[in-house]
């Protein structure tokens, strides 16, 4: 039996279960395991500038690519706690990630030695499995289990920890004999499908909402099918934004308080059946007023995760099942149905739903200088194709690129749905870069999201990652501002200052071009609407020719209140702004207005 060390023993596996690139920091008490990973060879690295960007990198690259699992490494105490932001944005959204931290000896973790910190425990919650492995022979197995648990059922990420000692310990171990586990996924049966399409059948004005459990089973292919073959109206969630193309005759927006379209809402409102699959009705979607938001209208659910089911409410019918083994059998028992005719017709129904789309829209072309943030997002609809993969985390900046930009494919909406940290962005956009090179990548991010890991730009420098980043800079916490003035406040949200380097800021504070550029990317600034266009062009070449990221920095009005609802029910929705009534008004929404 080949001898090895436990650390080169787990490095085998990792290449063994697909694992062919690792984001981390090394430190003292993971360098036996970063030994291993350069001795071993096949898995490339990217040192990141902070440990947490490491995780948020992890994630970029699992949700960008199916089938891929990210890796995140680091040092004891800190790194680990570092990364918790991580495992905990990994876990609220399904998406798995392996976080290998190094640990004190074990003969020492009751001494309170330096940077040993009990880890697991700290990680437990935000995790499927979160160990500290005390015996070197134990390693294979944890993670040979780590494995099987991130794929199996609801996906989601998975600590190790490993003490120094226990990484130098040599074991018996055959890397050539090692299978992966078999993946655990529950499925549909033909009787439950049956039951559930009763309810399609009774049904007028029926709709999907399609979640993102759909784009983790890589099943978006079968949903459009299913969509087509019975006629009915898809809603996404803004995790599963991209099942389905915005442009297609079927694409019905999205629904909720905040990322939202009103001709979505509109067309849920007016539903009688909703087909829940791969969703899990965050609060975002429904908004806390659940009787607006259940109505009369009958719901089954469908969800990898049996205890998902009748967590926010019961729903009239439940599936415990992979979104994929469903949306198979779905499509087996419509064709029958359709073949004996009994399959009703929703064409007019469908109808209605794109006459809402044509009618119900939001402003996006101005010319106010500064610059309002709905320009910002018609400018980049024409700058930025199809083939696009956006990323963002959170705030006014992601709430409206959810209301105004359009997504064509699966897994070209790379959002952190629940947790939503700010400084999110940058290293996910490195991660997702990372795991597909070929598709151009477009960040997203207001001033503040974008100053929380601005030092991760020089990580995308270093190692030589392309993307163009859009910068909306208010010099505000717009969002907590927006949230404040129902209690009628407006504290500590301020970012403003006049900066002494920079005087031609005004009152914008930071200089980011100056700061992107000593980070080693290229940055340009825009005060002008009418110049964000060529902005856009210019950075795209630039990022194509340096091989970095290009930062396209737009200086918005200080305050824009970007539509959400205050009561928090999706029924309520509160326009801010300047309303679309005529084709000009919105000329980059996928349908072109009918006033």
């Amino acid at each position: 039996m080949p001898r090895m060390t436990a650390a080169r023993a787990a490095v085998e596996i990792l290449k063994r279960e697909g694992v062919d690139v690792a984001f981390g920091v090394p430190g003292a008490a993971i360098n036996p395991f970063y030994k291993a990973l350069k001795e071993g060879g096949g898995i490339g690295h990217t040192l990141a500038r902070h440990v947490e960007g490491a995780s948020h990198m992890a994630e970029g690259y699992t949700r960008a690519k199916a089938g891929n699992i990210g890796v995140c490494i680091g040092t004891s105490g800190p790194a680990g706690t570092d990364m918790i932001t991580g495992l905990y944005s990994a876990i609220a959204d399904s998406i798995p990630i392996l976080c290998i931290t190094g640990q004190a000896p074990v003969s020492k973790l009751h001494k309170e030695d330096f940077q040993a910190v009990d880890i697991a425990s700290i990680a437990k919650p935000v995790t499927k499995a979160a160990t500290t492995v005390l015996e070197a022979a134990q390693v294979p197995g944890v993670f040979q289990q780590a494995f099987h648990l991130m794929r199996s059922g609801r996906p989601g990420p998975v600590l190790i920890d490993l003490p120094i000692d226990v990484q130098l310990t040599e074991i018996e171990f055959d890397p050539e004999t090692y299978e992966p586990l078999p993946v655990y996924k529950p499925a549909a049966t033909r009787a439950q499908v049956e039951k559930a399409l009763s309810f399609l059948l009774a049904s007028e004005r029926p709709l999907i909402v399609a979640g993102g459990g759909i784009i983790n089973a890589d099943a978006t292919d079968l949903l459009v099918e299913f969509a087509e073959l019975t006629g009915v109206p898809v809603i996404s969630t803004l995790m599963g934004w991209g099942t389905i193309p915005d442009d297609h005759e079927l694409a019905a927006g999205m629904v909720g308080v905040q990322t939202s379209h009103r001709y979505g809402n509109a067309t849920f409102l007016e539903s009688d059946f909703v087909l829940g699959i791969g969703n899990r009705w965050a609060n975002r979607h429904t908004g806390y007023n659940l009787d607006a938001y259940r109505g009369d209208r009958k719901f089954v659910h469908v969800d990898i995760e049996p205890t998902q089911i009748g967590r926010i409410f019961a729903p009239d019918y439940g599936i415990a099942s992979d979104a994929k083994a469903a949306l198979e059998l779905f499509i087996e028992v419509a064709k029958e149905l359709k073949a004996a005719g009994t399959l009703p017709d929703f064409t007019a129904w469908a109808a209605s739903a794109q006459e809402r789309k044509a009618t119900l829209q939001r402003r996006t072309s101005f010319d106010n200088i500064p610059i309002k943030p709905q320009r910002v997002y018609e400018e980049m609809n024409r700058a930025f194709g199809p083939e696009t993969r956006y990323v963002t985390t959170i705030g006014l900046s992601q709430i409206a690129a959810a209301q105004f930009l359009h997504v064509y494919k699966p897994r070209h909406w790379v959002n952190c749905g629940q947790a939503g940290p700010l400084g999110w962005t940058i290293p996910a956009a490195i991660g997702a870069a990372t795991a597909d090179p070929e598709t151009p990548v477009v960040a997203l991010s207001g001033d503040y999201d974008f100053q929380f890991m601005i030092e991760e730009l020089a990580v995308a420098a270093q190692h030589r990652i392309p993307y163009v980043h859009v910068l909306v800079n208010n010099a505000y916490l717009g969002l907590i501002r927006q949230a404040q003035g129902n209690l009628g406040i407006n504290f500590e949200v301020n970012l403003e200052f006049e900066n002494i380097n920079t005087p031609e800021l005004g009152v914008y504070g930071v200089d980011h071009v100056k700061v992107a550029e000593g980070l080693g990317v290229k940055a340009i600034r825009v005060t002008d609407p009418n110049e964000l266009g060529a902005a856009f062009e210019e950075a795209k070449k630039l990022a194509a020719e340096y091989r970095v990221p290009v930062v396209v920095e737009a200086i918005l009005e200080r305050i824009t209140n970007i539509a959400m609802s205050k009561t928090v029910d999706m029924s309520d929705v509160t326009e801010f702004e300047e309303l679309a009534t005529e084709p000009g008004h919105a000329p980059t929404a996928i349908r072109a207005l009918q006033a």
